[in-house]
């Protein structure tokens, strides 16, 4: 009978073990695709914010994740961030997974060309928790970014085209600290900031001066003789007349054309007007283009214009004379052009009209 009890009782057990393993590790996820992000804000880390969350398509057994959960202590202590649930993880694992605060970090991708605090604002907003006002109120403020030897000028030599993995629940001020580290880390390898000390700047001047030669072209080959061109005009006390620093002078990002009009607008960022580097960069910019400043070669060049065609490419000059040769060259060709494309335009009108004439 003893006998009877005790088997009767291991039965009951491996049962309910059994039972145990199949709802909570055989009760999986019911989503579509191979995995599905889960947020819990830090101001909404409770219970009912996760099981909200949950209940929509997240897990099949939504009851048996609330009760192991309970049973965990999660709800003691719901650990806000940004989840990335695996398709066919299993209510135990996924309890786990939140209990430890096993969060997926963003892959913060900078690629593109930044120009103002909006636009980086609206960027950090659409990746992390902290919205673009937090981010805008952060920068905007001297007294945040004296912490990091920057102000409301210079706040864009922090930040370097790159993919940075950064929790989702950071604040504005963490989430610069890790590109402002980043940028430091860059300019300590390689000998970079002795490199900038032999030309005479410092690494704020030497990105300023890389912000105007990747607004200035987009062919890698070109930008060492181009930076050389700015570089011999610094140094022989010359007006940069950067095009691009005068369009970010104006806040008109839509300009194709710098006309003499916007030559008269009264800004330090006018280096038609003022000699020497504008206070702070006009954009973002990428590691090449910053290596391609602190290693351009020695030449004689103080003029670059665009080359006739439609390669990006441009003709360096150490003449006037030569210059204007290579402009004129340009003009003719851009003439030419501009009139073949209208004939273009103009017959694709006609057509249309004559084929959707009754």
């Amino acid at each position: 009978m003893f006998k009877k009890i005790i088997l009767a009782g291991f039965v009951i057990a491996l049962a309910a073990a059994g039972f145990a393993w199949y709802t909570f590790k055989t009760s999986k996820t019911g989503f579509a695709g191979n995995y599905k992000i889960l947020y819990i804000r830090s101001d909404d880390a409770n219970k009912d914010a996760v099981l909200n969350a949950l209940k929509k398509d997240s897990i099949t057994n939504i009851r048996s994740f609330e009760w192991l959960a309970g049973y965990k202590k999660l709800w003691d202590n719901v650990k806000p961030g940004r989840y990335k649930i695996k398709a066919g993880t299993s209510v135990y694992d996924l309890v786990t997974q939140l209990r430890n605060g096993q969060q997926t970090p963003v892959d913060f991708v900078i690629s593109r060309k930044i120009r103002v605090k909006e636009d980086f604002a609206r960027l950090v907003g659409n990746n992390f928790e902290c919205d673009s006002a937090q981010m805008m109120r952060f920068l905007n403020n001297n007294d945040s970014l004296k912490h990091f030897g920057l102000d409301t000028a210079t706040w864009l030599t922090a930040i370097l085209h790159n993919t940075y993995s950064i929790p989702w629940t950071y604040s504005p001020s963490k989430i610069f600290r890790k590109l402002y580290n980043d940028q430091e880390a860059f300019w300590n390898k390689d000998g970079r900031t002795e490199k900038a000390k032999k030309l005479g700047y410092s690494p704020k001047e030497i990105y300023t001066l890389a912000s105007i030669v990747y607004s200035e072209t987009n062919l890698d080959k070109d930008k060492p003789n181009v930076a050389s061109v700015y570089l011999n005009r610094l140094t022989q006390g010359m007006k940069l007349q950067a095009d691009p620093t005068l369009i970010f002078a104006v806040k008109d990002f839509t300009i194709k054309r710098v006309l003499n009009v916007h030559m008269q607008v009264k800004s330090p960022y006018n280096t038609y007007m003022y000699t020497g580097l504008p206070p702070g960069p006009i954009c973002t910019v990428d590691a090449g283009t910053i290596n391609a400043v602190l290693d351009a070669p020695k030449t004689d060049y103080i003029f670059f214009v665009a080359e006739p065609g439609l390669t990006g490419a441009s003709s360096f000059s150490s003449t006037l004379a030569e210059h204007n040769k290579y402009a004129k060259a340009y003009q003719e060709w851009l003439g030419g052009y501009l009139r073949k494309k209208a004939e273009q335009d103009k017959a694709k009108k006609d057509s249309i009209a004559k084929a959707t004439k009754p």
